[in-house]
């Protein structure tokens, strides 16, 4: 098999992720919240392992005529924002006007913060919260907070998108990655757990979802902390 083949095998790689999407909002359509997330978690892993595929094969220089980049983010933005934020206003945990105004500007500020050509720092982190709206989603869903915890996370995290704080990547960033990575798989773990068992899945999925979770969301900023805005 050739470079080129391997290179544009990748990019159906990428693609298959919209077919989750679709999966995913079929389910959510149909109120099936727990299909919906373990669908959106498949897509997850998808898009955790393309992008070292497509750096491995070279797809800017091998599979040229199909825009690995641009794939990508329009798959993120259905799987990370538009797919989550249905289902945070349609399954009632936010509905009424603050589901109107969560759903409202979880879709406007991603769509600003996509296109926003600043998004990645020297080290491959991200510049702003990186709109994973669907990993907020997911907790909330397991956690059930009251919706004015929910609204507040909401504008906090969407404000976050446009302030100067590192988010890591837990691939790309070299720094801790020996923690973040695995800190990243345990999330997903606990993502697909707590959707199995239908957000029901007893107290050790949840702190196991709040304790990833809290650790890929600062990692960043005490990145900056310790090692200054470029560090």
């Amino acid at each position: 098999m050739t470079i080129q083949t391997k290179a544009l095998l990748v990019h159906l790689f990428t693609a298959t992720g919209a077919v989750f999407a679709m999966l995913a909002m079929l389910a959510a359509v149909d109120a099936k919240w727990s299909l919906m997330f373990l669908w959106l978690v498949v897509a997850f892993i998808v898009d955790g392992i393309d992008g070292p595929l497509a750096r491995k094969y070279d797809v800017k220089t091998n599979a040229p005529i199909f825009d690995g980049v641009l794939l990508d983010l329009i798959i993120d933005y259905l799987t990370y924002v538009f797919i989550p934020a249905f289902a945070l206003y349609a399954s009632g945990l936010m509905d009424g006007w603050s589901g109107w105004v969560a759903i409202i500007v979880i879709t406007f500020a991603s769509a600003m913060y996509f296109c926003d050509t600043r998004m990645k720092t020297k080290d491959y982190s991200f510049k702003g919260f990186p709109g994973c709206f669907n990993m907020l989603i997911l907790v909330l869903f397991a956690l059930q907070p009251h919706w004015s915890v929910c609204l507040a996370l909401v504008l906090i995290l969407s404000l976050a998108m446009f302030l100067p704080i590192k988010f890591v990547h837990p691939v790309r960033t070299a720094r801790w990655r020996g923690v973040t990575l695995p800190m990243a798989l345990a999330w997903t773990f606990f993502a697909g757990w707590a959707a199995w068992f239908d957000f029901n899945p007893g107290q050790s999925a949840h702190y196991g979802l709040m304790i990833t979770s809290i650790y890929l969301l600062s990692a960043g900023a005490l990145q900056q902390m310790m090692y200054g805005k470029d560090g």
